[in-house]
């Protein structure tokens, strides 16, 4: 396992169902992930391009503070309303 720092980058496509109410709820999601130890950079952005997507980029201290950001994003307020939504990702590590 490397002590490298983890990114994560790619989008989150969401339905039209949810797309007012997943808006309302990322800027906290947003404040809550920034505060987290070992987070050095998070961005959730809209596509300009794609109205339903979002643009994530986060950047981690490594690989633990990673995962606790993964462990308390999917019992977060955020992780149930997002749940089983279509996500790309890519992580990188060093």
């Amino acid at each position: 396992m490397t002590n490298g720092k983890v990114k994560l980058s790619g989008y989150l496509d969401m339905d039209e169902a949810r797309l007012d109410e997943v808006l309302a709820a990322l800027p906290e999601h947003i404040r809550l992930s920034r505060a987290e130890p070992g987070c050095l950079a998070f961005d959730v952005r809209p596509d300009p391009e794609r109205p339903n997507r979002l643009l994530v980029e986060e950047l981690f201290a490594d690989r633990a503070a990673f995962e606790a950001h993964q462990a308390r994003s999917r019992e977060s307020a955020w992780g149930r309303l997002t749940h089983g939504l279509a996500r790309s990702y890519r992580i990188t590590e060093g």
